[in-house]
């Protein structure tokens, strides 16, 4: 696989404006889950003649091939990460809308179990946590 955004745009043969290259560039520098308001801010923060037109067309492409995943964390915001990111998990906390990222052994493990017990061959699964924090007393 490919090291980078670009580079994987480039391996599946996606023309490559210099605009889009600031998208992916971005896109690779975020540690977190932006929406398009946000790729749009941080984008436009680089090249000020980024429209959000063009953020929105960028995201739908990169999506389209396999470069981008969605996020639909129930707060009406599609948000996005690199689809070659190494597996985890999220823990969403409906306070601050933090999104934690983790990777649970006993999790993966019991995943892989249930599918079994049921019949399947697990290929894949998305676990996404919705909590408020602990009140401490």
């Amino acid at each position: 696989m490919a090291d980078t955004i670009i580079d994987r745009c480039e391996a599946k043969g996606l023309r490559l404006t210099e605009q889009r290259r600031t998208i992916a560039a971005v896109l690779e520098e975020a540690d977190d889950h932006p929406d398009v308001e946000e790729l749009y801010a941080r984008a436009s923060g680089v090249d000020p003649r980024i429209s959000l037109a063009t953020v929105y067309r960028t995201v739908k492409l990169f999506e389209e091939a396999g470069i981008l995943e969605r996020l639909d964390f129930r707060d009406g915001r599609a948000r996005y990460e690199d689809a070659d990111r190494d597996h985890h998990d999220h823990l969403i906390d409906l306070h601050s809308g933090e999104v934690i990222e983790f990777v649970d052994a006993e999790i993966e493990a019991l995943q892989e179990r249930i599918a079994e017990k049921l019949g399947y061959d697990l290929k894949g699964h998305r676990l996404e946590l919705y909590a408020v924090p602990i009140k401490k007393s």
